[in-house]
């Protein structure tokens, strides 16, 4: 890998051991409002992004147009405060392993979205990656009781999930990383405050506790503005298909630090599961010596794309 793939790889990596380090987070916030949570996240994260948005930050905010505004409104719509949405509304029938499993299937469907949208073929060495990367994923998490309403649920955070990376790759390249994080955090914001108040009315909002205060405060300095701000470097670097395969990371991180706060435990299966998510990331990525003999993309499409996101 050259240094750009090795970088934007690392970068991709950390958000995610950063978002499944998150999942810890969240069982410390069961009993506060979901939506009046999602608001203090992202508006906190806002208010710490704005001095990091760049020189002619709004200039290049106005050049996006009605659709690109609207492209933003739908990315923090469906891969922000919907996808977390999907997933509390599924664990409300289903156990959480079920939204789990279907979110590690995230890395099969952008392998082959994102080329059929570039007007391109998928890559099979990325697609064979994120097949291993998916039976990982399911390997650490397994499998639970559920119904019908749990499985649409979790149908839904797995489009949350794709929408995540599928809806930012147009506007990441006139926004970049930091501003782009910047823009989704305060539209996700407003959002997550019309959502709490048409479901939970005057109680949408509440003074946080302590312990409460601490998840609130990491999930919006750290999962946020460093994940966010990374992923979307990691994105830049190496493109959508081979970021997301490291989504694969986030069971993994979940599981090895749910026992430090004795929601979890880490067996033999957490440790098989998190070896296939580990092969498939090296072999998607480009990790292995054989990838960059026989996985280039013809015509080298690929590898100009990331040059000229690199430039951003």
């Amino acid at each position: 890998m050259n240094t750009t793939t090795t970088r934007g790889s690392l970068l991709a990596a950390l958000a995610c051991l950063l978002v499944g380090g998150s999942f810890t987070a969240n069982s410390l916030l069961g009993d506060y409002p979901y939506a009046g949570g999602q608001f203090l996240r992202y508006a906190l994260a806002f208010l710490l992004l704005v001095p990091f948005a760049g020189p002619g930050a709004w200039a290049r905010l106005r050049t996006l147009g009605a659709g690109g505004w609207a492209r933003l409104a739908l990315l923090a719509a469906v891969g922000m405060v919907g996808f977390n949405l999907a997933v509390l509304a599924a664990e409300r029938t289903a156990e959480p392993a079920v939204p789990g499993v279907f979110v590690g299937c995230a890395p099969v469907v952008v392998a082959v979205v994102v080329p059929l949208l570039d007007g391109r073929r998928p890559q099979r060495i990325v697609f064979f990656g994120a097949l291993f990367v998916a039976v990982g994923a399911f390997t650490v998490q397994g499998w639970g009781r559920t119904d019908a309403a749990g499985i649409a649920f979790s149908v839904c955070a797995l489009v949350g999930e794709v929408g995540f990376a599928v809806l930012a790759v147009p506007v990441l390249r006139p926004l970049g990383p930091r501003l782009l994080s910047t823009a989704v955090c305060g539209i996700a914001a407003v959002e997550s405050a019309l959502a709490g108040v048409l479901i939970d009315g005057a109680g949408w909002l509440r003074r946080p506790d302590a312990v409460e205060t601490g998840a609130l405060l990491w999930q919006a300095a750290v999962v946020t503005v460093v994940g966010f701000v990374c992923w979307y470097m990691g994105m830049q670097r190496i493109g959508a298909e081979r970021a997301t395969l490291f989504s694969g990371l986030i069971p993994v991180a979940a599981a090895c630090t749910a026992p430090l706060v004795g929601t979890g435990s880490y067996g033999a299966a957490q440790a098989v599961g998190s070896a296939l998510v580990c092969a498939g990331v090296a072999v998607g990525s480009g990790a292995l010596p054989w990838r960059a003999r026989r996985g280039r993309v013809p015509g080298g499409r690929q590898r100009a794309s990331e040059r000229s996101l690199e430039k951003v």
